[in-house]
């Protein structure tokens, strides 16, 4: 074999193993994810049943990343203390070099039994717990068959002229080999994988093994660092537990550094084999990290606090609030964190509704112009929803997770476009009512003014509707629509019978009030949109119109 092949061979098992990792964790997230984010949100106790409770999850999601993901936003929402998270992520640590353990056992007979086991049962099933859990078994395949494809690609390299060279680099340099384990491990955003990588390459005898456990080093400071750059974007607080447990595992790590030639002997003993030992001194790394900071997991939160403090108390409405990026590999949980947001996004389109009207029947021009700042944030949290669900829509769900997908995002849009209705048509004929003066009559303000409250109702009832999914409700809401044209067509009828009398002042505001009754009749439209998907498309042909009896007259067809 060329040593181009060998260099592909071993690049690709490095890929499958990565691959591999990745597939139990996001098989384990889509079945038993919210369980798992319930046990960590329930670790309010002492320091040391949060760090057990972390070091379960973590042996069962196989990474200490994927916990710190869901451990960060319940400290954001004030579900866990800092130091409890901390504890967590300490039971993680050691939870994930447990995992490590179990995959540098000699399994390699087990690969083609899992891989073949998976696949059967992934086709064989409809349900999709039962699909996630093949997806873990295929997984757990797919990583002790890449196992063995590295330790026999890397055997070889021993003698591989620019294998020699890169390793004499880095072994004459512990920094540089630290700070390159690190890199690669944040690449990857995999420590387990990492690290059973370098168990590989010392076990074939490729890897000295000094180095090995200085690579071992980087790579716990690389697996720290992966959770901290995926929450970039989160609030302060959420970013302080990815950043506590950087700080004690870099710590650590530099204070152990310079020990390493001297525990090199003493470390060796640990295994039967090089790569056995490597695997031990990574726990044993974990397990001493714990010791050491357990107690002071309080200490260490106030310190990143003080690191990361709270930024000024200005709050923003368009900056999601439920948007939990942890919960994208659980579509049911995700799909619910993007209803209770576009719950949000209802309350500042009323906000702009309510304001419409106060413009219409007061000539408030201050608050007119304050309905476009209003719109510029329905815009903002809209596209942040609309992301959100997108990214959602590219992971695995079921039919009826799809669907839900898509149900929201049309309610968002429609939530944006009433958004713009009432900044772009009814503030513009807002502000023409006012250039020239014109005046409703009273007759027409409360004309106005009634089918004005009647779709301000429908748009809470439409929010039941999107989070409830009652069909009942549904019905209501189409029955509401037709109740509303009734109200436009009443109305516009009256205004004509004043035209025929002659009232002047009806005369000189025609136009203008029948775009605002229009224009609101199009909100309603929009909002009712919602029932459509719950009723069914004949649901308007199906269901009678019962109207409230301050409707004002008789439901009159859809449209």
């Amino acid at each position: 074999m060329t040593g181009t092949e060998l260099l592909l061979n071993f690049i690709g098992g490095v890929a499958l193993l990565v691959w591999g990792v990745r597939m139990v964790r996001t098989g384990m997230m889509r079945a038993f994810g919210a369980q798992l984010r319930h046990a960590l949100a329930a670790c309010t106790g002492n320091r040391f049943v949060a760090a057990g409770t972390g070091l379960g999850v973590t042996a069962v999601l196989q990474s200490s990343a994927a916990t710190a993901l869901i451990v960060s936003p319940l400290v954001a929402h004030g579900m866990l203390t800092g130091g409890v998270a901390l504890s967590v992520m300490l039971g993680a640590d050691v939870g994930s070099a447990l995992v490590a353990q179990v995959f540098a056992l000699d399994l390699r007979w087990l690969a083609p039994l899992a891989i073949a086991a998976g696949v059967f049962t992934f086709l064989k099933s409809r349900a999709d717990r039962a699909r996630n859990i093949s997806r873990i078994v295929i997984g757990i395949g797919l990583m002790l068959l890449a196992l063995s494809s590295i330790t026999a690609a890397s055997a070889p390299l021993r003698d591989a002229e620019g294998f020699g060279i890169l390793l004499a680099a880095l072994g004459g340099d512990p920094i540089i080999a630290l700070l390159f384990a690190a890199l690669l491990t944040w690449l990857a955003h995999s420590s387990l994988a990492m690290v059973l990588l370098v168990a590989a390459l010392a076990g074939s005898g490729a890897l000295p093994l000094a180095l090995a456990y200085t690579l071992i080093l980087g790579v716990n400071v690389g697996g720290a660092i992966a959770p901290y750059t995926l929450q970039a974007g989160a609030v302060a607080a959420a970013r302080r537990v990815p950043l506590g447990n950087l700080l004690m595992r870099g710590l650590a790590a530099l204070v152990v550094l310079p020990l390493l030639p001297g525990m090199t002997e003493w470390l060796s003993m640990l295994g039967a084999s090089p790569g056995r030992a490597a695997v031990h001194a990574h726990l044993i790394f974990n397990l001493a990290l714990a010791a050491l900071f357990l107690p002071f997991t309080e200490q260490v939160a106030r310190a990143t606090a003080r690191l990361l403090p709270d930024a000024p108390a200005t709050p923003d409405p368009a900056i999601p609030q439920h948007l939990d990026p942890a919960a994208l590999d659980t579509p049911s949980e995700a799909l619910t964190c993007a209803a209770r947001e576009c719950l949000r996004l209802g309350e500042l389109v009323d906000h702009m509704l309510q304001r419409s009207i106060e413009v219409l029947e007061h000539d408030n021009t201050e608050l007119l112009t304050q309905v476009g700042a209003d719109d510029d944030q329905v815009d903002r949290l809209h596209e942040a929803i609309k992301s959100y669900l997108i990214q959602l829509s590219r992971t695995h769900m079921s039919l009826e997770e799809s669907q839900r997908c898509m149900e929201i995002i049309r309610f968002t849009v429609n939530l944006e476009h009433v958004g713009d209705i009432i900044e772009k048509n009814l503030m513009e004929i807002a502000a023409k009512k006012v250039y020239h003066g014109y005046r409703f009559s009273s007759h027409e303000l409360a004309g106005v003014k009634e089918i004005h409250a009647r779709v301000a109702e429908n748009l809470q009832l439409s929010l039941n509707v999107l989070l409830s999914r009652d069909p009942l409700l549904a019905h209501r809401l189409l029955a509401e629509k037709r109740a509303v044209r009734a109200l436009e067509r009443a109305a516009v009828q009256a205004h004509f019978e004043r035209l025929r009398e002659g009232a002047a002042e009806s005369m000189r505001n025609s136009a203008v009030y029948i775009d605002v009754i229009r224009d609101l009749r199009r909100i309603n439209g929009d909002l009712a949109s919602a029932a459509y998907s719950l009723a069914g498309t004949d649901a308007g042909e199906r269901v009678a119109a019962a109207p409230r009896p301050d409707a004002g007259g008789p439901a009159a067809s859809p449209g």
